[in-house]
């Protein structure tokens, strides 16, 4: 927290009255973070192409996550704070469920592919990024990999996609 206070160029107290808790601070991160997520998905439904529009709110999520270290040090220590911080964000559920179902609909996104997948794969890019840490490891180029494992053109069968665990 002092840390944080002195980047901030505030006082530490500041910082407290607002965080009482590095929890507090966590799961503030965390909601703005699925806030900022869903108002992208939102944007990209705006889209005309529905490839374009999925895969660049891929891309968009990847930038999100890879630009903020803060996010990414949650993500590894608290990962049930993200996981509860996206249950709370319904519009975004929908959003992508939208997006998925339309890429799905012109026939360039697989059919097999269920809106779960989505989280599931960022969270995937973004932890393979951030433990590799070596040289040619970019989000970029995990994301081109998974978005043209995605497209329909030589796909493979998909194992059915797990139970949902949450309810």
């Amino acid at each position: 927290m002092d840390d944080i206070a002195r980047r901030a160029g505030v006082g530490v107290g500041t910082v407290y009255r607002h965080f009482p808790t590095k929890e507090a601070l966590y799961e503030a991160l965390a909601a703005d973070h699925f806030l900022r997520l869903a108002a992208t998905a939102r944007e990209a439904l705006g889209g005309a192409d529905p490839w374009e529009a999925f895969s660049g709110f891929m891309r968009r999520s990847a930038e999100l996550q890879a630009s903020d270290r803060a996010l990414a040090e949650v993500m590894a220590a608290q990962p049930e704070v993200m996981q509860d911080a996206a249950r709370n964000r319904e519009d975004l559920h929908a959003a992508v469920a939208e997006l998925v179902s339309r890429a799905q609909a012109v026939g360039v996104l697989r059919a097999d592919v269920v809106p779960a997948d989505v989280p599931m794969l960022m969270c995937g890019i973004g932890r393979a990024t951030c433990a590799s840490g070596g040289p040619g490891m970019s989000w970029e180029r995990y994301l081109a990999i998974v978005l043209d494992g995605l497209r329909v053109e030589g796909r493979s069968p998909l194992p059915p996609p797990p139970a949902d665990e949450c309810g």
